[in-house]
């Protein structure tokens, strides 16, 4: 490997926190800065990964007595591409949000280095070859995490922040548990040299529960989710953005690393991770369309739809190698989809409720004649959630239903019919409250453009991702299954 890449993907990775420090001394108070300082940021990844290749690229960087190993193959360099335009477009509309809120200037220059240092974690955590440096890079997140959900300030910050920092250290010590089994039998942390010496034997088979439970409980999967709904009522629409769009995906981002590491044919094991999806799907569909206030429809939207996620599992195990593929293919479209639309949900629901002045859905009555533009980024960005054509979403349900097919697994066919069912019966809900008009005449808010045209690009990103689906799974094909 040429030193070039890899010089570039360190300065890639610790460029958002320099900006996010920079940002603390001087917070941007316009949109535009914003996107021109983040914007070489994709342009290098992009770069990147026609040098990453069938092997990828590797090394290791030596560290207070320790050797850390780094890998960006065709997955990580696609997860940490979507990652730089998720975060841009939300540094964008958190400068918007803050004139238009008028937050205070404490917390809001707080924002900008936990935004880096999150945008840090993340992109450790997509590069990351041994067990180490996933640590640090998933304890990092958390912690930046905790941090943004916090800012507001109020009292029901500070206690939905705190449970969820007490979900994240139960989930880290199921991590270091499982870390410490590993350790003890095979004697190293590195992935490759896992992957080398590991057995399925009893002790692997506890420690991957371990790890497994820890990260299952930080992805919010079902039923370990009942801190993702509450931290988001009092959040900032950013924060909320950038948390359902990437953060709980990183955990099952390294689920999948471990589990195809350790037990890839723990076939019983799979199909149970694939049923906790599939509960999901049913659950968060059901408590997003009884819930009455719009940011809650969207954060149990989150819980359903990481369901989908889970149904990889079952698809991988034991499976013929044609269905293997199409389950990869679909989960990581799934995923980027998602993230992309859930990103402009929560924009479009914080755009909704500020110029409003409400929360609960009865309260946005007449919101499809004073907002128009925000009411369709919230319908398109709901597209990709219901898997409708040419959406993202559509495209990777499309491929996950032939692989059910194809394996004989007709169970994962239903599960997508209904949690399509009731995807289509939240958001009707909401769009049904926005046409009505004998309510009395609201005073709206004025609401910038900026922020609403943010929405939109991220809305339209997902819907075009399914026209464009064709180049993301030559780079997973190329990289193969692992």
């Amino acid at each position: 490997m040429s030193s070039a890449p890899g010089l570039l993907l360190g300065l890639v990775l610790a460029a958002p926190l320099a900006l996010g420090l920079l940002a603390l001394w001087r917070p941007p108070e316009r949109m535009r800065p914003v996107a021109l300082a983040g914007a070489p940021l994709p342009l290098a990844t992009l770069w990147l990964l026609p040098q990453v290749g069938e092997v990828g690229l590797y090394g290791s960087l030596a560290l207070f007595g320790l050797t850390l190993h780094w890998r960006l193959d065709a997955l990580g360099g696609l997860l940490l591409l979507l990652t730089q335009l998720v975060l841009l477009a939300s540094a964008a509309y958190a400068a918007g949000h803050r004139r238009a809120l008028d937050l205070p200037g404490g917390g809001y220059a707080r924002f900008w280095p936990l935004l880096g240092g999150l945008a840090a974690a993340l992109g450790l955590i997509w590069v990351a070859a041994d067990l180490l440096l996933l640590y640090a890079g998933l304890e990092l997140m958390g912690l930046c995490a905790v941090g943004m959900m916090l800012l507001p300030g109020k009292a029901e910050a500070l206690v939905a922040g705190l449970r969820y920092l007490l979900y994240a250290l139960v989930g880290s010590l199921a991590w270091l548990l499982g870390v410490a089994l590993l350790l003890g039998i095979w004697g190293t942390l590195d992935l490759a040299g896992l992957a080398a010496v590991a057995e399925p034997d009893a002790v692997t088979r506890i420690a991957m529960a371990l790890l497994a439970g820890g990260l299952l409980l930080k992805a919010a999967i079902f039923p370990l989710h009942g801190w993702l709904a509450p931290v988001h009522a009092s959040a900032w629409t950013p924060v909320s953005a950038v948390h359902g769009a990437l953060v709980v995906k990183a955990s099952f981002f390294i689920l999948v690393l471990l589990w195809r590491l350790l037990l890839p044919e723990a076939v019983a094991a799979a199909w149970a991770l694939g049923l906790l999806g599939a509960a999901a799907v049913l659950w968060g569909g059901v408590q997003a369309w009884r819930a009455d206030s719009l940011k809650q429809v969207v954060a149990w939207s989150t819980v359903g739809q990481l369901g989908y996620l889970m149904l990889l599992f079952p698809l991988l195990a034991g499976t013929a190698a044609g269905v293997a593929v199409l389950a990869w293919q679909s989960t990581w479209l799934q995923l980027a989809g998602h993230a992309l639309a859930k990103a402009a949900m929560f924009m479009a629901a914080g755009n909704l409720m500020f110029s409003t002045g409400a929360a609960r859905l009865a309260d946005l009555a007449g919101t499809s004649r004073r907002l128009p533009l925000s009411l369709m980024t919230f319908g398109l960005a709901a597209v990709t959630l219901m898997g409708l054509p040419p959406s993202a979403g559509f495209t990777a349900k499309w491929l996950l239903l032939q692989a059910s097919l194809q394996s004989g697994q007709w169970l994962w066919v239903g599960v997508l019919v209904v949690g399509t069912l009731l995807t289509a019966a939240y958001v009707f809900r909401v769009l049904r409250c926005s046409f009505v008009e004998e309510a009395p005449r609201q005073a709206f808010q004025p609401l910038p453009r900026g922020m609403e045209l943010v929405a939109l690009l991220l809305a339209l990103a997902a819907v075009g991702l399914g026209l464009v689906a064709e180049w993301p799974m030559a780079l997973l094909r190329q990289g193969g299954v692992p």
